[in-house]
C-alpha cells in the first residue's frame, strides 16, 4: 500500500481529520497536504503521525519467510 493511502487509512482509523493531525504534529494543513501528495514524509514525521494517532510506525522490509530487515 502506498504511503499516501496508508496515512489516509490511518487517519480514518484514528477518527480524526487531516487538518487536526497536521496541527497536532506542528505542520500547517497545506504543508501536510503537499507532503502527503508527494510522499515526502521523513521517518521521523511518520513516527510523529503514528504517535498522534495512537499507533506505532514500523519501517522495514519483510520477506516471505518472515525475515524483517
Amino acid at each position: 500500500m502506498a504511503t499516501e493511502k496508508q496515512i489516509k487509512v490511518a487517519i480514518a482509523q484514528g477518527s480524526t481529520s487531516q487538518r487536526k493531525l497536521a496541527e497536532s504534529i506542528g505542520m500547517t494543513p497545506a504543508n501536510f497536504n503537499q507532503k502527503l501528495k508527494r510522499c515526502t514524509f521523513t521517518d521521523e514525521e511518520l513516527e510523529k503521525i503514528a504517535k498522534a494517532l495512537g499507533a506505532t510506525y514500523h519501517c522495514y522490509f519483510e520477506f516471505e519467510d518472515g525475515t524483517k530487515i
